[in-house]
């Protein structure tokens, strides 16, 4: 057995315990989350004492591992089209390329304290990487097609390449509004019907995501241009994105909604309208890079959303690192506390992901892991703030 002893330990499921005590197993399981010396003297153990928080591993709910070696290839702050062109430039490599670079953003991620991944791919490059990675991946295979004719075919190849992944935790998900016809959602949600699938959809991270639903204009269209694709058959919705496509879905899925960068508050009470099991992923870093803006957080806040943290990819940030999303949050949106963005960063992406019986916690039983974040303020993150993985 192991105990660590930190200024605070925080389970997530109850309040910071002030020099708490952490023992787990020889495997990570947690024995025992305690006050201070509460169970040393008990189980007669040695405690290492250690400055900072103890806290779960991070849950990063959306990643995209097959783009890793993507790194630093796309200009920064040229907005959605332009990022989404640049990708599609640049993504096709070498194999072993592909595969390296996922290996090592594997690697940077564990040493960065996440302990669970939510990971889009659209080949099946990622699998080696995941079969043998520390961490935990479910993998949502992403089906592309605005065409509606073209609908069945773009889910029977996203239905083979799924059968790749498993017995890995994996489903099918839309890969935006803009790029998932309604005939498409229709397969995909008919697909639940034979259990819950879980969906990992971009939403909003683009203005012209809502100008294009709303009145067909805007540099959406030059998206499609660039594709060659032919969208005479798509008409304005009068509405935005997010609220085009959520009666599209079932109560039946677990949804998450990631970036919302371009999110407003009528879009979140039309959300509210229905019975669908919805949760909101930011990633600050990666709205950054390609929007040069984040999401309005703080409308989100006390709305009944489970809300959680991703990073996205290296093809759109410079690290894997949950740390630095909650970093920059706090710095962009002074309020936040850490408390609440640490349980984002855990207990709220293991719920998503549906992992909650052993990750995003410290109770006893549970193989949460263990990150110490040190070089905080009064519970403030700073520059110096860093985690350190200790199991």
């Amino acid at each position: 057995m192991k105990s660590f002893q930190a200024d605070y330990v925080f389970p997530v499921n109850s309040g910071p315990i002030r020099n708490g005590i952490v023992t787990v197993d020889d495997s990570g399981k947690i024995i025992s989350v305690s006050e201070p010396y509460a169970s040393a003297a008990q189980l007669n153990i040695q405690v290492k004492k250690l400055s900072g928080i103890i806290c779960p591993g991070f849950i990063n709910t959306h990643c995209h591992l097959e783009l890793s070696h993507l790194k630093g290839k796309v200009e920064k702050g040229k907005g959605l089209v332009n990022f989404i062109e640049e990708v599609q430039k640049h993504r096709g490599a070498d194999k072993n390329e592909v595969l390296d670079a996922a290996q090592q953003a594997d690697a940077d991620m564990y040493n960065n304290g996440i302990v669970a991944v939510g990971d889009i791919s659209n080949t099946n490059l990622s699998i080696p990487v995941k079969q043998s990675s520390k961490l935990y991946y479910h993998t949502f295979v992403e089906a592309f097609g605005f065409v509606p004719d073209r609908a069945q075919e773009v889910f029977d190849k996203s239905f083979s390449l799924l059968e790749e992944f498993k017995p890995m935790p994996s489903s099918i998900t839309p890969h935006a509004p803009y790029s998932v016809s309604k005939e498409l959602f229709k397969l995909i949600k008919n697909n639940s019907k034979f259990g819950q699938n879980l969906l990992s959809i971009h939403n909003q991270e683009s203005a012209d995501e809502n100008k294009f639903f709303r009145y067909k204009t805007g540099s959406i269209i030059d998206l499609y241009e660039y594709f060659g694709i032919n969208i005479d058959f798509f008409k304005p919705q009068a509405r935005n994105s997010l609220q085009t496509m959520v009666p599209l879905l079932t109560n039946n899925q677990r949804i998450l909604f990631v970036h919302n960068t371009f999110t407003n508050l009528k879009d979140l009470y039309f959300v509210k309208r229905f019975d669908r099991n919805i949760s909101f992923c930011f990633c600050p870093n990666a709205n950054l890079y390609i929007e040069n803006t984040i999401p309005k957080i703080n409308l989100f806040l006390n709305q009944g959303f489970n809300l959680t943290l991703g990073t996205d990819s290296l093809a759109s940030n410079d690290g894997l690192s949950i740390l630095e999303e909650m970093k920059v949050i706090q710095r962009k949106i002074p309020g936040i506390s850490s408390e609440i963005l640490i349980e984002w960063a855990t207990l709220n992406g293991a719920k998503y992901l549906g992992i909650d019986h052993d990750k995003g916690s410290l109770e006893p039983g549970k193989n949460p892991g263990l990150n110490l974040i040190s070089g905080l303020d009064d519970w403030e993150f700073t520059p110096e703030t860093k985690v350190t993985p200790l199991i």
